[in-house]
């Protein structure tokens, strides 16, 4: 007779949690990505003569509204999350762009603080719903 073992959460997580080249670089990665797209922001508002400002900031364009897109489409496999978030970003920039330049009010620091708070209004509200999904599960028995 043959005995099956399963896998239990804590064994994987012990797995991760080991030090050494095979370990995962993801939160690494992300945190440097939040560290360029905040400094591109800031240059861009502060109005920097610096080189990296335009390389910098163009990524804080892209990357702030496809970060909170991507949260709120969890369902997703990676690669179609990935291919709508990236999309949804270029939306979000052209959305600013023209709206703003249809009122007549165009400027780079104010598309930067619009981008930025429709960012942070659709990572909230993905958030909210997250937690809200939560506390009805729980509700129910």
């Amino acid at each position: 007779m043959q005995t099956i073992r399963i896998k239990t959460a804590a064994s994987h997580d012990a797995e991760r949690a080991r030090p050494g080249p095979g370990r995962d670089l993801t939160p690494l990665l992300a945190g440097a990505a939040t560290a360029v797209g905040g400094l591109g922001a800031v240059l861009a508002l502060v109005g920097s003569d610096s080189p990296l400002r335009g390389p910098f900031t163009l990524f804080f364009l892209l990357a702030a509204p496809a970060g909170a897109i991507a949260a709120a489409l969890r369902g997703l496999d990676p690669f179609g999350r990935t291919v709508a978030a990236v999309a949804g970003a270029v939306v979000v920039n052209m959305l600013v762009a023209q709206g703003m330049l249809a009122v007549h009010r165009w400027s780079v620091p104010g598309g930067i603080v619009a981008v930025t708070a429709i960012s942070a209004l659709i990572l909230l509200l993905a958030l909210v719903r997250r937690l809200r999904g939560r506390t009805t599960r729980r509700r129910t028995p």
